[in-house]
């Protein structure tokens, strides 16, 4: 990764200085890289020459990029993009999105709780007559993640799947058949999620999907499991400290996340790496290809866990509730597994169960006001839709 170039006043930039300011750019990012070849360094010296050369008054910082001339500005920033073809290639199907290519954006960057629709309301009703389907079975199918650590992942040294939502999946078989172990794991990328739970693959998802309103439009939710908030990833040496130190830098998100929209409103002058998987983002963050990962607090700590040279820095952006993901009725779905799922969810939250999950998976990096509270729609409103 290139070094950030610090600002140099137009006064004091004398050849001399000029040319001792590039020896030690150069010699830092030999040090960084741990010794590249001669070909690599080279190239590296061209395009630090060329930040130098284009703009010796710019920043890489958007907040200082933005006080100076808008050439200069675009100069900043296409020194910093160029700095992503240098090094090993993306991880395979990432994409770079520029600035110069994504229109200023008005999407929908978070679901707050009075726009969702209400969740179907738990009743008396036994497992056998909610799900009859799933008992004649004989094991509930939970679409998963095995690669996001402390949430959902595969165990190497065991080979089985842990974390927080693989627990709440072995709860919800629990309150149906006596047995948390009735549970199948199907592993699923995000771009699939939702078309094997249309098509019947699996009874529900549970993968980090935010209750959304557009969401709402294809998938029955559960009440929220678990609230989180949009934070920062960093190195542990670099100075971006928020949101408003990404002018002109690069950062990775997950596509079809909801940090994608939070991201491009967020640091509308910086380059996005999209990739296929949260954990493809840390790849990217150890090559030096991106600068900062925007996502969910919940996880960021599970990659935090895996790289003690990271750290978790800013304010919150925005909060997001996780639901358990049903097919609607018009697609298949069985409503009685919409309010099986509530009827969990009203367990854990007072029995204790839902702190004893959080504090095992999340405790080392996260404090939680507790869990949120359910929203449901009213009867009126469940039958006007019936």
């Amino acid at each position: 990764m290139i070094p950030p170039i610090p600002s140099l006043s137009r006064t004091s930039r004398s050849p001399q200085r000029h040319r001792q300011r590039r020896r030690s750019l150069a010699h830092r990012a030999h040090r960084a890289t741990g010794g590249v070849g001669h070909r690599r360094l080279a190239l590296l010296a061209s395009l630090t020459g060329l930040a130098l050369g284009l703009s010796a008054c710019s920043s890489p910082l958007a907040e200082r990029a933005m006080r100076n001339s808008p050439q200069e500005h675009a100069e900043a920033t296409e020194a910093a993009a160029a700095a992503l073809n240098f090094g090993p290639p993306l991880p395979a199907g990432a994409v770079v999105e520029r600035p110069g290519e994504r229109a200023a954006t008005t999407e929908h960057r978070s679901a707050p709780e009075e726009d969702a629709e209400g969740s179907l309301r738990p009743d008396s009703a036994k497992p056998e007559e909610r799900v009859p389907e799933i008992i004649e079975r004989g094991r509930l199918i939970v679409g998963v993640d095995q690669s996001l650590y402390r949430i959902s992942y595969r165990d190497p040294r065991y080979g089985d799947v842990r974390g927080f939502e693989v627990d709440l999946a072995r709860e919800i078989a629990r309150d149906i058949f006596g047995d948390p172990h009735k549970v199948e794991f199907r592993f699923m990328e995000s771009a699939g999620s939702l078309d094997s739970l249309n098509k019947g693959a699996v009874d529900a998802v549970i993968r980090t999907m935010s209750i959304t309103p557009e969401r709402q439009e294809t998938v029955a939710f559960s009440a929220p499991y678990l609230s989180t908030h949009k934070r920062l990833l960093v190195s542990n040496s670099t100075d971006i400290t928020s949101t408003e130190d990404l002018g002109g830098r690069t950062v990775c998100v997950a596509d079809g996340s909801t940090g994608l929209a939070e991201a491009r409103a967020q640091a509308p002058a910086s380059s996005i790496v999209k990739t296929r998987s949260w954990s493809d983002c840390l790849v990217a963050l150890q090559q030096h290809q991106t600068e900062a990962i925007l996502a969910d607090d919940v996880l960021l700590s599970g990659i935090a866990a895996q790289d003690q040279f990271t750290q978790i820095v800013g304010p919150a952006l925005s909060q997001e509730d996780y639901g358990v993901a049903m097919a609607l009725p018009e697609e298949g779905g069985n409503p009685g597994l919409v309010r099986q799922v509530n009827s969990t969810l009203e367990r854990i939250r007072t029995d204790g169960t839902w702190w004893d999950m959080y504090n095992r998976w999340f405790g080392p990096y996260l404090n939680s006001s507790g869990p949120p509270p359910p929203h449901y729609r009213s009867e009126e409103e469940t039958h006007a839709q019936e």
